[in-house]
């Protein structure tokens, strides 16, 4: 088990700039999107292609930096179908020159038939819904072993493939050597299943095992009637049990910090080391 966080949480900017983060926080692992981290000396998004994703790739190395995945997150059911293609090509474009940043996994979620706010809609959980999506997945998976990289594929409650069990069947299906799962346990929970999140963890470990490479980190607390993030320790995710199951199920994987603020960087990450310590 390792530790990472996802870059742009750290901080957006150079190369060079984001590197000295890493280092100062101490990470040696990360999640990266580079339109959301990575910027260029006039401070524009860094585009990715060939070109950036040597340059990149040279200094994350010489700099003992592993990017545990790439994001390149997309919505396969938008409305906008020419949007879709465009996304899709970007997360082919990964695939294709993954290896150039040392990458094995470029991640994304599943998507929402409420286009570019990615929460629930009715349609979601829909035979239709997963069938649209699924046949964007067959066609990365094809691109995947084209590249010899591979994909992972991450579930939530409000997108389509919203269930533990509904992700199996997705893999089941793909039947592919290149795909595996990213686990948010934060991502799977709802109001009315939070309480049970020990139990689905747990499924999710159980289910997919070796399958996954990344699990994100989140805790959270409840106030009026929503699930709310919070630090890691600050909220009623029991951390101990989730590392411990980790360990037992997918002890190779990188527990990566998502959406985990600045100011709680320090403290979560001194939580799992400890953890990490212990079990490891």
């Amino acid at each position: 088990m390792k530790l990472g966080v996802r870059l742009h949480d750290l901080e957006s900017g150079t190369i060079d700039q984001v590197i000295d983060k890493c280092h100062q926080y101490g990470f040696t692992n990360v999640q990266l999107v580079f339109k959301k981290a990575l910027k260029d000396e006039n401070g524009n998004p860094l585009l990715f292609n060939e070109k950036t994703a040597l340059e990149v790739g040279k200094k994350f190395k010489e700099n003992n930096i592993n990017i545990s995945m790439l994001g390149a997150y997309f919505n396969p059911v938008h409305s906008n179908k020419i949007l879709v293609e465009n996304n899709f090509n970007y997360f082919v474009e990964h695939l294709k020159f993954a290896h150039l940043l040392n990458a094995k996994y470029v991640g994304t979620e599943t998507g929402s038939y409420n286009d570019d706010k990615w929460t629930y809609h009715e349609k979601n959980q829909t035979e239709e819904g997963y069938l649209d999506t699924m046949k964007i997945f067959h066609r990365l998976k094809e691109k995947a072993e084209l590249y010899n990289t591979n994909i992972l594929i991450e579930p939530a409650y409000g997108h389509v493939i919203y269930s533990v069990e509904q992700l199996k069947r997705a893999i089941d299906e793909l039947n592919s050597n290149n795909v595996f799962v990213t686990i948010d346990i934060f991502n799977l929970l709802y109001i009315n299943n939070y309480q049970n999140y020990k139990e689905i963890f747990v499924k999710a470990c159980q289910t997919f095992k070796d399958k996954i490479k990344i699990f994100h980190l989140k805790d959270f607390y409840v106030e009026d009637n929503k699930l709310v993030q919070t630090g890691l320790g600050k909220g009623i995710i029991d951390f101990d049990f989730i590392v411990q199951n980790i360990k037992k199920y997918a002890p190779e994987s990188t527990l990566v910090f998502e959406g985990v603020k600045p100011i709680d960087i320090v403290d979560s990450a001194c939580l799992i080391n400890g953890l990490l310590n212990k079990y490891n």
